[in-house]
Order: C-alpha cells, then structure tokens, then sequence
C-alpha cells in the first residue's frame, strides 16, 4: 500500500508544495514506511544527507520508528523541518526572480541548517545510503504532477493553522493534533494489551472453574460410594456382633455342661439305624487299627505268633460280622431286623508270613479251634 501526496514545505519566507510517495509494509505500524520523493518532469532530486539518487529519503526518525510512539503525522512533520532546511528537489526550468529560493545555490549538502527542532538527533554517518533490499518508488510520467510553471509553483496558498508558519515553525495546533494522535495510539495500544490480558486471564479462569467442578463431581460421587460401603459396613459389624455373642453363649453352656458330657454321646445321627451303622463303623475301624499295631509287633518279635492268632481271629470274626450287618443295614435300612444264615469271615494275613506259619494256621482252623469258616487272601 502507497500514499501519494504532496507536503507543505517552508522555504526562505515561501512555502512549496513537495511530492513524496510512502509505502506501507505489511508490518505497519510496528515497522516504518519506506518514504520517496516523487518529483514531477519539471523537478530533479537534489541528492544529499536525507534524499539519494532514487529519491529515497532517509531519516533519523525512521531509523528510531518505535510503535506506538511514531507515526505518520510525525513523520511528515519531520519531513516538513527537515525539508525546510534542504530541500530535496530543484527546478530544471530557469527559475524566475519569483522564487529565489529554488535556486541551485541552496544551501550547502553536507551539514543541517540551523533550526533543526532538538527532538531530532543528527543523522549517523555510518547510516548506509539505502539499507533496505526495497527498490525505489517508481516515478510515473509527468501527467499526475503538471509542469511547475512561474506563475503556478509559488502561487500556493499560505501555510494554513494545521501545517507550519512561513518561519518554519510548527504551530500549537498541528503539535496538539500529533499529540491527540500520539496518546490515541498508546491509548489504543494498552487497551489491547489489557483486553488480551483480561481475556487470556478469563480463559484460564474458565478452565479453572471447568476443572473444579469435574473434581467437585468426582468428590460427590466418591463421598457416596463411602457412604454406601460404611452403611455396608455397619451391618456387617452388627451380624458379627450378634454371631459372636452366639458363639459365647454357645461356649458358656458347653463349658458348664462339659462334666457331664460323653464322648459317645457328642454325634447323636437322627434315627436308631443309623446310630447302629455309625457303631458298626467305628468298632470295625477300631479292629482294624488293632490288627494293624498287632502284626507290627509280630514282626518286630514282641509277640509271637500264637499270641497274634488268639487275639486277632476273634476280633477278625467279630469284624466281618459288624462288615455284613453294615452292609445289609445299608442295603435295607427300611427293615429293623436280619437273619444271617451264612458269614464268610475274610482275615488279611501280613504278606510276611513264612508257609509254615501258614500251614499251622490253616491246620489249627481246620481243628475247629474257632468256629469260623476260613478264607484266606
């Protein structure tokens, strides 16, 4: 984006009307403008510390842009001063007694003039000549700019209130109008960074208040699961209260009814046939434990044999006997009575018996010495 237009310049009593071109970046206001002098066909740019040979005017306000603190009303008030002490154009066409300022014998290009406003500091020598990669403004043919005759270029009107006096002064209105432009823009300027403050501020607030209440509703749901598993726990505490004062009254009259207790009267089974098959089991283990610890001693040589055979035939009998009764018992428990007419007593000899043990055994069955059918496994 360019601005085209001409500036009011005080020169020698005589107040000029230059051209100048401003190209905007895209970076404005925070990077300066690139500013050209755009002379007309009747005008040559005269080269010197603030103009080069394109017509790119530098200055030490621009090499200094600060935002919001410099814009563009400065800047041509500057160009305005600074253009007053030297100016940048000069016309081709024979100059007129008219305007004598326009003659080439201006004042000198190495050195301000006297008058230069105290805000604006020297120009650094060591400032190249165009330190931008930008290329010139290009110039358009004559058309926009008419020829600057004798009787048009100093018949300008006068400087008005707003532009400065023909002693190249800046009047009081122009300075309080750059000054309102000034503070607007630095007004302006911290308004938005305190509305992108407030606003980056209530975001976070937001997101605050989002979370608190996600942690609000994690807390409510977990103080009512706590609730249910106490309520939980409650009842389970008064159940095992009640179980154990059970227990201790249990306990109590067990140990007040413990010296008259029998030991074979703790199991009681819920009918007389089988209280008879529980006696029958228990006698017939009871045998067999016997039978065991007998033919242990046997064979360590405690007992002899015939000390074995007298006390485990009969039990051996007696325990077939208790065997057939349990088993018919549990075949027919309907019936409370039974006649055996056969019992085939079966005795398990220890396997280490020599043959003749056995062979006497056999003979002293065969005596009838037991009244017992003998089979042998």
């Amino acid at each position: 984006m360019n601005l085209t237009g001409t500036i009011p310049v005080p020169y020698r009593g005589t107040t000029y009307n230059i051209p100048i071109c401003l190209w905007l970046l895209d970076t404005y206001p925070y990077n300066p403008p690139i500013c050209f002098v755009k002379p007309t066909s009747s005008m040559t740019i005269k080269t010197g510390k603030h103009v080069d040979a394109n017509g790119k005017i530098y200055l030490p306000y621009l090499h200094e842009w600060k935002h919001p603190q410099s814009d563009l009303l400065g800047l041509i008030q500057v160009m305005i001063v600074v253009f007053g002490e030297e100016p940048p154009v000069f016309s081709r066409a024979t100059i007129s007694a008219s305007y004598p300022p326009y003659q080439a014998t201006g004042p000198p290009n190495t050195s301000y003039m006297p008058g230069m406003p105290s805000g604006i500091s020297a120009y650094p020598s060591g400032y190249p000549p165009n330190p931008s990669g930008y290329p010139g403004c290009p110039y358009p043919p004559g058309s926009q700019y008419p020829a600057t005759t004798s009787s048009q270029y100093p018949s300008q009107p006068p400087v008005t209130t707003v532009g400065p006096s023909r002693d190249g002064t800046i009047s009081e209105d122009t300075i309080r109008a750059s000054l309102i432009s000034a503070v607007s823009d630095k007004l302006r300027w911290r308004m938005k960074e305190e509305m992108d403050r407030a606003q980056a501020e209530l975001n976070a607030l937001k997101r605050t208040e989002e979370d608190l209440k996600k942690g609000h509703q994690k807390l409510e749901e977990m103080v009512t699961r706590l609730d249910q598993e106490v309520a939980e726990v409650d009842k389970n505490i008064e159940l095992l209260r009640k179980k154990d004062e059970e227990l201790s009254s249990a306990l109590e009259k067990m140990e007040n009814q413990s010296e008259n207790n029998d030991i074979d009267e703790v199991i009681i089974p819920t009918a007389p046939l089988y209280k008879q098959i529980l006696n029958l089991y228990a006698e017939e283990n009871a045998i067999e434990d016997t039978i065991f610890y007998l033919g242990e001693a046997l064979r360590r040589g405690v007992i002899d044999l015939d000390v074995f055979l007298k006390v485990c035939l009969p039990r051996s009998a007696f325990q077939g006997f208790g065997t057939c009764f349990r088993d018919t018992d549990l075949e027919n428990h309907r019936s409370r009575g039974f006649l055996c007419r056969r019992i085939t007593v079966q005795v398990s000899l220890p396997s280490w018996l020599s043959q003749v043990q056995l062979e006497l055994l056999s003979q002293i069955l065969e005596c009838g010495a037991f009244p017992v059918k003998k089979a042998f496994v």
